[in-house]
């Protein structure tokens, strides 16, 4: 059956690259039909009509045209401007950094409903402001668990013996929580017990269970380092994202968690 020369989807707007004088390539992420593609001519001209509704970190509803290579876009609306996003640094980093790991695990052209509603709502949940990093953990873990790298914290991944409340490991590549006995198997990072249960808690919950969570700076930042780690390890390179915020709100501590090296063994 022939396709509809042109067609509308919803669309969250996670990435735009200049194209020709006056034009952008943009990068979507769709309820039904996963990451796209696109072209929006005209959009960088000053009197561009579609340019707001088609500026980053913003979830319109589309109109496209279907072409050889790349559809173009021919209509915009704006759903949701996620304002706040966009006039708070902080608040962009935060979102520029969700939308970029969107980019990275989520492949072409494979729709995943769940991950575009967990993107929507995690941009909705940092435009009404609350604990920021807290919004981030959730999502990063859920959005691991879609991309089928849920990592493993109540057995040991090694020995599959239920953890005990104890000071664990986490071991990026295992996947999941070492227990004290099979520390020297695996490069793995100190996990308290406070930080796997609030792991778990995140893992097992919807969003509003958790959102009244209160975690200390020491905790947050131990979960943080984590989830960098792991993530930098399943993806092999650093999330580019990761330095603007950490520019914006000092560097980290020396006393922190060290960035995963495949050449860093755990501490003992």
């Amino acid at each position: 059956m022939t396709k509809p020369r042109t067609y509308k989807t919803e669309a969250v707007i996670i990435k735009k690259t200049k194209l020709g004088e006056a034009g952008r390539i943009l990068t979507l992420y769709t309820p039904h039909l996963g990451k796209i593609q696109a072209v929006a001519k005209g959009v960088r001209r000053p009197r561009s009509k579609m340019a707001g509704h088609l500026e980053l970190l913003t979830h319109s509803q589309l109109s496209l045209a279907r072409g050889r290579n790349l559809d173009t876009v021919i209509g915009a609306q704006t759903i949701n401007s996620f304002m706040p996003l966009k006039i708070d640094l902080d608040l962009t980093s935060y979102a520029l950094y969700a939308t970029e790991l969107v980019n990275q695990f989520a492949a072409d052209n494979v729709e995943d409903y769940p991950l575009f509603q967990l993107l929507v709502e995690t941009l909705q949940n940092l435009s009404q402001g609350g604990d920021n990093e807290l919004i981030l953990r959730y999502f990063e873990i859920h959005l691991l668990d879609m991309a089928g790298f849920r990592p493993q914290l109540q057995h040991c991944v090694t020995c599959k013996s239920t953890l005990k409340e104890a000071t664990n490991l986490f071991s990026p590549g295992a996947g999941g929580v070492l227990c004290p006995g099979c520390r020297q198997s695996q490069f793995a990072y100190p996990l308290s017990e406070n930080a796997r249960k609030v792991l778990l808690l995140l893992q097992n919950s919807d969003y509003g269970t958790v959102s009244g969570l209160e975690i200390d700076r020491e905790l947050s930042r131990q979960l943080e380092m984590l989830m960098r780690n792991y993530i930098r390890y399943l993806l092999e390179r650093d999330v580019k994202s990761t330095a603007w915020m950490d520019s914006l709100r000092g560097q980290i501590d020396d006393n922190q968690i060290r960035p995963y090296s495949p050449t860093t063994p755990a501490k003992t």
